[in-house]
């Protein structure tokens, strides 16, 4: 993807959709507003800013690590700073929905400027889109309405706290209806995690820990097609605990039957499970056993 528009701005957002914003940080883009077309020779979008897709239309394309996914009719897709994100549109594409395009400086000195980065959907996938219901869907075009208002009044001492209050609100329902589309795709989030488990024992029972080190959540959000963010969310959804620590504790379970092997000493299972200090390794297995391994060792 070397052909990309970079979005520095706001207004650089806006004037690739050959459009103005109301605001330096802000703006909200009704695709049907817009009779112009963007520039179709880009591949795709660098964002520096964060935005927030609702689509209403079928036939547009987003790529995103390596895949190519529909963006379908009633979805939304988050972008962060830093992103980047192919595009293409089928010939009879007519652009529907709106884009809230916001610059991490308006946050600053807010509430929402301090806990943003807890709204991890902005680092998921194109493919991990968040579907609405129509009901979650007129309630999140209702909350646009609202920061629309704002960008259309004369700004005022109020006008900041009130956008920015109004962008919570709506990154908040979106955090409770992802909740919900984790629940109502139990099936194949299940499958998903039943997937995490074999790929987990298997590398634990092969010669991968010593090549490549300890097992990590990375690997396998990207063993599952997934984000990171998107897989740590879902083991935490599904399992009451993060990613990071069901591999601790499949680690933790292996360790403990290789500690009973009289032969081998702590250092080397210690390396044999990737662990680059021998002194990690122990300190995890206290933490963790509520003993040392030359202790549970002598315990048994």
């Amino acid at each position: 993807m070397e052909n990309v528009y970079h979005i520095k701005s706001v207004a650089d957002y806006f004037a690739w959709r050959n459009s103005k914003p109301e605001h330096p940080l802000v703006g909200i883009l009704d695709y049907e507003r817009t009779t112009a077309y963007p520039d179709y020779s880009y591949d795709g979008l660098q964002f520096d800013c964060f935005a927030v897709f609702l689509k209403d239309a079928k036939n547009c394309k987003l790529k995103y690590g390596g895949g190519e996914y529909d963006f379908d009719e009633g979805s939304m897709v988050f972008v962060g700073p830093g992103q980047k994100v192919g595009i293409s549109y089928d010939p009879d594409y007519k652009p529907k929905g709106y884009a809230l395009i916001f610059h991490p400086d308006l946050l600053l000195g807010s509430d929402l400027g301090q806990k943003i980065s807890s709204y991890s959907f902005f680092s998921y996938s194109v493919k991990e889109a968040l579907h609405l219901s129509a009901r979650e869907r007129g309630l999140i075009l209702s909350v646009i309405d609202k920061i629309q208002y704002e960008l259309e009044q004369n700004l005022d001492k109020h006008s900041k706290k009130l956008i920015v209050s109004n962008i919570e609100l709506l990154l908040d329902y979106c955090l409770r209806f992802y909740d919900r589309q984790f629940l109502t795709r139990e099936i194949p989030h299940q499958g998903a995690l039943e997937k995490f488990d074999a790929l987990l024992c298997d590398y634990l029972s092969s010669e991968k820990p010593q090549k490549h080190g300890l097992p990590s959540v990375g690997y396998f959000a990207d063993q599952l097609n997934l984000s990171p963010n998107y897989f740590g969310d879902l083991v935490k959804k599904e399992m009451g605990y993060s990613a990071q620590e069901y591999i601790q504790n499949k680690l933790i379970d292996v360790a403990k039957e290789k500690v009973f092997n009289p032969n081998k000493s702590v250092s080397e299972i210690a390396y044999e499970l990737g662990f680059k200090y021998p002194q990690h390794f122990s300190r995890l297995f206290k933490k963790q056993v509520g003993h040392s391994p030359k202790e549970f060792r002598s315990l048994n």
